[in-house]
């Protein structure tokens, strides 16, 4: 109960907003990436596979498996700690610096992030192969 709870108070940080991202959990390759401050970030200008390996209709579909680019998307942002009960991968890293495009449905804020080690987190994960850009969203996005 209080997990669905949390879920239902994430906060969406509005669109053109700099935040804060402190990685504590990690889902799949393009995200969301939870963070102790609250959000949950879903990368934005990047389609991943999803967890179960399909690709969504309509999404850009990467060759790289669900769990190689999630694993990916954990070492950019920190190291990991164990597995939650829902399946998450606990991460601890340092402090991300996102600048929010919205809502990304459910309670996730689309969001641009950086790592003050790794860069670019949406242009490090389609540079590895884990995720490609997604056109609609990426639009002048440079890395």
């Amino acid at each position: 109960m209080i997990y669905l709870i949390a879920l239902l108070a994430t906060p969406i940080v509005p669109a053109g907003d700099v935040f804060n991202c402190t990685p504590i959990r990690v889902w799949d390759g393009d995200g969301p990436i939870w963070c102790k401050e609250g959000p949950r970030v879903r990368l934005s200008g990047i389609a991943a596979r999803e967890m179960d390996g399909s690709c969504r209709k309509g999404h850009p579909c990467p060759k790289a498996s669900a769990i190689a680019a999630r694993n990916a998307l954990v070492r950019l942002v920190g190291k990991s700690r164990g597995k939650s009960s829902q399946g998450h991968v606990l991460v601890s890293g340092p402090t991300l610096r996102c600048v929010s495009v919205g809502g990304a449905g459910g309670n996730r804020t689309a969001a641009w992030c950086r790592s003050p080690t790794k860069g670019d987190l949406s242009c490090a994960m389609v540079k590895g192969g884990y995720a490609l850009k997604w056109s609609k969203y990426w639009k002048r996005h440079r890395c």
